[in-house]
């Protein structure tokens, strides 16, 4: 008992920091891969030093502008490094970063600039920027060397940022968090860090893909304060679409997915329609190593380094965490507020207790209330509220959180509910009812209304819910279309209900809503009349279960639906599994009528079933077979049959790499030829495009014999091994996943071949180029090398079985910039250079 007390206390303890720049300091220790950001078609990765770099050089232009201690700078933008590096570089200075949704309306972040007297704002891409402030795109911010800020010294009390939740009607109410109270966060959980850091040495590099917004505080602690504790990787992701979330899990060797449990429910349904022995997992108990047996398909689909789900930000419904606990996955759950900067309670990854939300962290109290209400006091309790007097929630120096709930005998909280009225989004993003209530007042034809959380079935989380009362002859649909038109995306009215009487229930006297008792009559499931039922697979009846009662025509829009961009996902998911079709996501948004709707839908591919790109022959076993037999044997034997003469090899020199080849298409032999002719620093950094259609053997191996089956696997995969090729689908479905594995080739270095005609040309001469290579080239940001091919036509005809020696020739030319989103234009561009190639 000794020696174990002895061996406890040798765990090393957190240092005392005095601010979030000592925090900083830490992170200039580390040269590891910090943050990768994934942009749907481009892939960018900076690591620990070029953050810090950036982050002065950020402070130092921060400070030549004229701004410093106490100066307001609000960040407005979707996840990327620039936003971590811009926060930082904003504490350096002394300055306070005032974050804004990225989902915010331009009229909204115009108010919180004005109500926190913001000398600045940092616009992202996906923002339209219209407050009246000074703006300076994010994406502008250098990450090299750009001089050294005045040192700045910061304590625990002063303010680091100030975060607002509130609507677009209500006064912006920003809550104060100080250096202290985050350092409160981190304090405690670096000290478990620092118990099991040497156990997570073989499984190291922790990377964590963060799909909660860096404007809230949860998503800023698991992509700012907490991995370079560890160190670990951050990698942010353009969207929710769950093949994507799955890919890049897979591609990146992800550890931990930290997100809201809206996700982990879309997730839920795209991982039970590809693999039907997840979609209803058995409740008998089983230990880890059996749950990872019987569902090996799921963790081998996930990658087998893909372990953790931690969720926040919003409710997790049970059934859902016991679902991934059943499939073998670790799901880690806390709780906590903005106000408690934003950790009160947290399961422990080694010693989590399903159902909870585990227990209080170090340093922070929490008690029950005598009605049931959970109290907090800690160092991590914000000091109020920026303007305003707040003494009703900090009564006796308590925070009153507005949940109810318990603490069990192990000291583990449970949450039973809300106390305050206050609706909790399934994106985890709040929502007053009196914001949405009061523009509905605000409309002709509303005589009373109100506003209540109510549950869909299967969904964590609320979503907005509006009871009316409406003038005879005024119809509701319209009323919640004019309201949205003025809410904000997380506020706007999901369903509605019309209210039976002519009033609303109302206390005597005050005349407050009885909201519990409008709540128990929704829950009732009082609905208002519903259009004629549909054929259960059709394109309506899918529609009208995410319609929330309205009803459906040809004209109606997919905006009228007030679909949020994670249900669009969910509709997207549904619509795929039971039609078959691929569902572009910006299809279901927008004007977008449900005529047009099924019309695209009737007329798209039909969905093949998903193919894996091949990215072992990326392998350091792979990329060593190369090195060796290239030019040991598969070469020389090509010199056998071909005789390249080769030009334009100075344009080269003018290009760092990657690059695109894109030369024109004249035998099997291209390849093989291209090689020859490239000098070897860029022999070995090339992915040839390969039909796909040409292995369909491979691919579908129901269409063919055996016989067919095994020697066309058998050339897919020597062509992936001898030549790094990568089918590139033609004529299926297929495009944004071409485009991703693209990209991720290009973000690791690799030059991609691709034959803009798309087929061999029988006579040698050139054929139509395909917008294809400007599509890559444009999203990409590649610069294009045209070639020109001769000869190999006749070495290698179409059709021939066997080479003819003779001589070819391999031409490059000046490298291309295709930067126009016209991409039949682009691929002209290109398909003149080649031919200028004489």
């Amino acid at each position: 008992m000794l020696a174990l007390t002895r061996f406890r206390a040798s765990y090393p303890s957190p240092p005392r920091r005095e601010s979030l720049l000592d925090l900083f300091a830490a992170l200039e220790q580390h040269a590891e891969t910090f943050l990768i950001w994934d942009e749907g078609f481009r892939q960018s990765a900076r690591s620990y030093r070029e953050v810090t770099v950036a982050a002065r050089s950020f402070a130092a232009r921060l400070q030549a502008a004229g701004l410093g201690r106490g100066d307001r700078v609000a960040i407005w933008s979707e996840n990327r490094p620039e936003w971590i590096a811009a926060f930082w570089g904003c504490l350096l200075t002394g300055a306070v970063v005032v974050p804004i949704d990225f989902r915010a309306s331009a009229a909204l972040a115009a108010r919180i600039c004005h109500t926190a007297e913001a000398r600045l704002l940092l616009a992202g891409d996906e923002v339209a920027p219209a407050p009246g402030v000074e703006v300076w795109p994010l994406s502008a911010l250098r990450w090299e060397e750009g001089g050294q800020p005045e040192p700045v010294q910061a304590s625990r009390d002063d303010i680091a940022e100030i975060l607002f939740t509130s609507g677009a009607t209500g006064e912006p109410k920003g809550v104060i968090i100080t250096h202290g109270n985050i350092l409160a966060n981190v304090a405690p959980i670096e000290r478990e860090i620092l118990k099991y850091r040497h156990w997570s040495l073989p499984f190291r590099p922790l990377r964590f893909l963060n799909l909660l917004p860096l404007s809230h505080m949860f998503g800023q602690a698991m992509a700012t304060f907490i991995p370079p504790l560890l160190p670990g990787t951050v990698i942010f992701l353009s969207g929710f679409n769950p093949r994507d979330i799955t890919r890049l899990i897979r591609s990146k060797r992800v550890s931990v997915l930290v997100c809201v449990p809206r996700i982990l429910e879309v997730l839920r349904q795209f991982i039970a329609a590809r693999f039907p022995e997840a979609a209803h997992p058995p409740a008998e108990e089983a230990g880890v190593l059996a749950r990872w047996w019987r569902y090996r398909r799921v963790h081998q689909y996930f990658g087998w380094k893909f372990w953790a789900l931690i969720t926040g930000a919003a409710p997790l419904d049970p059934a859902l965490e016991e679902y991934w606990s059943r499939l073998g996955f670790l799901v880690i759950q806390g709780y906590g507020l903005t106000e408690t900067a934003p950790i009160v309670t947290l399961n422990h990854p080694f010693h989590a207790r399903r159902g909870t939300v585990g227990k209080p962290i170090a340093g922070v109290e929490v008690k029950i209330a005598p009605d049931g209400e959970i109290l907090v006091r800690g160092e991590n309790v914000t000091r109020g509220y920026l303007g305003e007097s707040e003494a009703g929630a900090f009564e006796d120096g308590w925070l009153h959180t507005g949940d109810i709930g318990e603490l069990d005998e192990q000291g583990n909280l449970h949450i039973r509910g809300r106390k305050k009225e206050m609706i909790i989004t399934p994106e985890g993003l709040n929502v007053f009812p009196e914001d949405v209530e009061r523009v509905l007042r605000g409309l002709p034809g509303v005589r009373d209304c109100a506003v209540v959380g109510a549950r869909r079935e299967g969904s964590a989380g609320e979503q907005v819910h509006a009871v009316l009362v409406v003038d005879p002859g005024v119809s509701p649909e319209e009323i919640v279309s004019a309201a949205n038109q003025q809410l904000e995306e997380h506020q706007k009215i999901r369903s509605y209900s019309l209210w039976p009487e002519a009033r609303l229930p109302r206390t005597s006297g005050t005349e407050k809503l009885k909201r519990s008792e409008i709540r128990q009559w929704v829950e009732g499931g009082r609905r208002p009349d519903e259009a004629l039922a549909f054929p259960a697979d059709s394109v309506e009846e899918i529609l009208r279960r995410f319609a929330a009662g309205r009803a459906l025509s040809p004209e109606t829009t997919m905006d009228a639906l007030g679909l949020s961009s994670l249900e669009r996902i969910e509709l997207a998911i549904v619509l795929e599994r039971t039609l078959g079709a691929p569902v572009p996501e910006d299809l279901l948004a927008g004007e977008t009528r449900l005529a047009d709707l099924k019309k695209v839908l009737q007329e798209a591919p039909r969905v093949s079933e998903p193919f894996e790109f091949p990215r072992w022959n990326r392998s350091a076993v792979a990329r060593a077979f190369r090195r060796v037999n290239l030019p040991l044997w598969i070469l020389p034997l090509a010199r056998v049959f071909v005789h390249v003469r080769v030009r334009g090899l100075e344009h080269l020199d003018r290009v760092k790499g990657p690059v695109i080849f894109a030369p024109n298409h004249q035998s099997h032999l291209d390849v093989p030829a291209l090689l020859l002719a490239l000098p070897a620093r860029w022999r070995y950094r090339v992915a040839p495009a390969m039909s796909k259609e040409f292995f369909d053997a491979h691919f579908h191996p129901e269409r063919h014999s055996r016989r067919e089956w095994f020697t066309n696997s058998l050339n897919y995969y020597l062509a992936c091994l001898i030549f790094n090729a990568f089918p590139l689908p033609q004529r299926e479905a297929g495009t944004k996943q071409t485009l991703q594995y693209a990209a991720e080739l290009a973000a690791e270095g690799w030059s991609i071949v691709i034959f803009p005609e798309g087929r061999i040309s029988s006579t040698g001469e050139l054929g139509k180029f395909q917008p294809g290579v400007a599509m890559l080239a444009a999203r990409l940001e590649l610069p294009v090398v045209p070639v020109r091919l001769r000869g190999l036509n006749r070495i290698l005809p179409r059709g021939a079985r066997m080479a003819r020696p003779g001589r070819a020739e391999v031409i490059f030319g000046p490298p291309l910039e295709i930067t126009d989103a016209d991409y039949g234009a682009g691929a002209e561009q290109v398909e003149a250079a080649v031919r200028a190639l004489e």
